[in-house]
């Protein structure tokens, strides 16, 4: 500290402890009064200020009964996640607003009569306390946590827990079953949306497996063995055709040799009786029979090798030169036989011819035969009429498979198509299903208790004790706070007192020696004065201290320590 005397500045000396006990001796009084004042604002304002208790309920969450191996869970958050989204729902303005006019708890009804309703709820958001701790053996996330409230009311603070309480069991539940049914509706609607769509799907690919019926590509083996086999039955009638054409060869031939023997008859018949039967003309007869046989003969087996064979290969070739020298040697015998028989009708009327019973006989049986083979040759092609009607059956049969299997590989990718989406729209309706199923079993599990839950560990407390304020903190903090402001009052008006005080400082200053002191004398009736001044005014806060104190107390007594 510096002190000015005149236009010099000079330092002020050092200071030891007995100019410290100087000092607070000198300013006394600006040290008592702020300590006295402190003491007496701190025990009226620490003894004024309500009781605050806090209630605290502990809730925990119960792990599902079942595994979700066994049944699994359409529950998608975990508990503690729902915690944290419950707690934004319940402390919102309007659940707070309901707990705050409920007419069973009426609380803060000081705030609610001189503040706005927004101010109490962000009040009462500020007293409720959630927190959420970790359970280190649940590596899930959390597996308890406390609600706690603070009121001045301790009944009220654990009525509230408890209220809060239910609504986070209720919350729970209902948040459960809305999920449960958010999700039963959302399913339900896929289901029958999936449902349609596979019918449909369905229809479509029934009325195109109508429309190409046959010609499905999983119908062409089918179709190929339907067709090979119609294939086989052609190639048998063929073979049974060609076998009726033999016949019919053999039994042409059969008549030309009977109408030959006829003919010889005939004309034994129209000669005399002793005509033997080695003259030229039946030796003719016989060789033209004969002649006629060979030809039908060569003719049927001609067919035979042409049905097999080209025209060039060689048996072929030498079968039709011998048939043409047949009928050569026929054309000739033929010409020779009417030559006579011109001769013959040229002649006069030879003897008188008898009657021949035998030959009549034998024409007779000739006749029989010969219309026997004409009725065979009419059955030949009657039935190979027939077969050739079957034959262009078949064939036909044989051209519609054929087409089905060339439009099988047209329709093979619109088919794959239809397959492919019908079986896409089949399983999307399964796997719905199969959820909507899960969904069901998740909200009977919900119905029974058997899902995660919440259960109460810890009932809400009922507090005995106040948890705010502490009073004696509040009266050591302001006997603290007093105590360095009269110091630092003290030491102002020391710093502003530039007097010397003691004979340190005249020593110090004036650098003289002091051969003797002079104390200061005052007026007695001054200082009696002075003294009684201050015996009153310190009396006066005394007693008006003592009585704010004493109401204080008293009020606490009275008022706050029965709440």
């Amino acid at each position: 500290m510096t002190a000015t005397h005149g236009y010099t500045a000079i330092s002020r000396r050092t200071l030891d402890l007995e100019d410290y006990v100087d000092v607070a001796r000198r300013h006394a009084v600006w040290i008592a009064g702020p300590l006295y004042a402190g003491i007496v604002l701190s025990v009226c304002v620490a003894f004024s200020l309500r009781n605050i208790y806090e209630s605290q309920a502990m809730m925990q969450i119960t792990p599902t009964q079942i595994s979700a191996d066994l049944v699994p869970s359409t529950i998608t958050q975990q508990l503690n996640e729902r915690v944290a989204q419950m707690q934004s729902t319940i402390l919102s303005r309007t659940n707070l607003s309901n707990l705050i006019q409920d007419p069973h708890l009426k609380l803060y009804p000081d705030e609610m009569a001189s503040r706005p309703v927004e101010d109490v709820i962000e009040m009462m958001r500020r007293d409720i306390t959630i927190s959420i701790g970790n359970n280190a053996a649940d590596r899930k996330g959390a597996s308890t946590f406390a609600i706690k409230f603070s009121y001045n009311n301790r009944l009220k603070a654990q009525e509230t827990v408890q209220a809060l309480v239910t609504k986070f069991i209720d919350e729970n539940e209902t948040s459960q079953r809305r999920q449960q049914n958010i999700l039963k509706d959302f399913f339900g609607d896929e289901l029958n949306q999936a449902k349609a769509d596979m019918e449909k799907k369905s229809a479509d690919l029934t009325r195109f497996r109508g429309e190409n019926q046959g010609r499905l590509p999983e119908q062409s083996q089918l179709n190929m063995s339907y067709l090979a086999s119609l294939q086989a039955q052609v190639n048998g009638i063929n073979d049974q055709l060609n076998r009726l054409q033999q016949d019919r060869g053999t039994q042409e031939t059969h008549l030309s040799s009977l109408k030959a023997q006829l003919d010889m008859n005939n004309m034994i018949g129209q000669e005399p009786q002793n005509l033997s039967a080695f003259s030229p003309a039946a030796r003719q007869n016989e060789e033209l029979v004969t002649l006629n046989k060979s030809i039908a003969e060569g003719e049927s087996r001609l067919r035979l090798l042409l049905k097999q064979y080209k025209d060039t290969y060689p048996d072929i070739r030498d079968l039709r030169s011998s048939l043409a020298d047949l009928k050569a040697q026929r054309d000739e015998l033929l010409a020779n036989q009417e030559k006579q028989q011109a001769e013959e009708a040229a002649k006069k009327e030879g003897p008188k011819r008898t009657t021949n019973y035998q030959l009549l006989q034998a024409q007779t049986n000739i006749q029989a035969q010969i219309d026997a083979t004409n009725q065979n040759i009419k059955n030949i092609d009657a039935e190979r009429q027939s077969k050739l009607r079957e034959q262009a059956r078949l064939n036909e049969e044989i051209v519609a498979y054929r087409n089905k299997l060339a439009a099988t590989s047209n329709i093979e990718a619109q088919y794959a198509d239809l397959n492919r989406d019908y079986n896409n729209a089949a399983q999307r309706y399964q796997e719905t299903f199969r959820k909507k199923e899960l969904t069901a079993q998740s909200s009977n599990l919900i119905q029974r208790d058997a899902t995660e839950k919440l259960t109460v560990l810890d009932p809400p407390s009922l507090p005995s004790k106040p948890s705010k304020p502490n009073r004696w903190q509040i009266v050591g903090i302001g006997i603290g706070v007093s105590l360095m402001l009269g110091i630092a009052l003290a030491g102002v008006q020391e710093a502003r007192d530039t007097s010397l005080k003691n004979l340190k400082d005249v020593r110090a200053y004036t650098n003289l020696p002091v051969l003797s002191s002079i104390p200061l004398l005052e007026n007695t009736l001054l200082v009696k004065r002075k003294r009684r001044i201050a015996y009153l005014l310190w009396s006066a806060a005394l007693i008006i201290g003592l009585a704010a104190v004493g109401a204080a107390v008293f009020y606490y007594e009275a008022v706050i320590a029965n709440t």
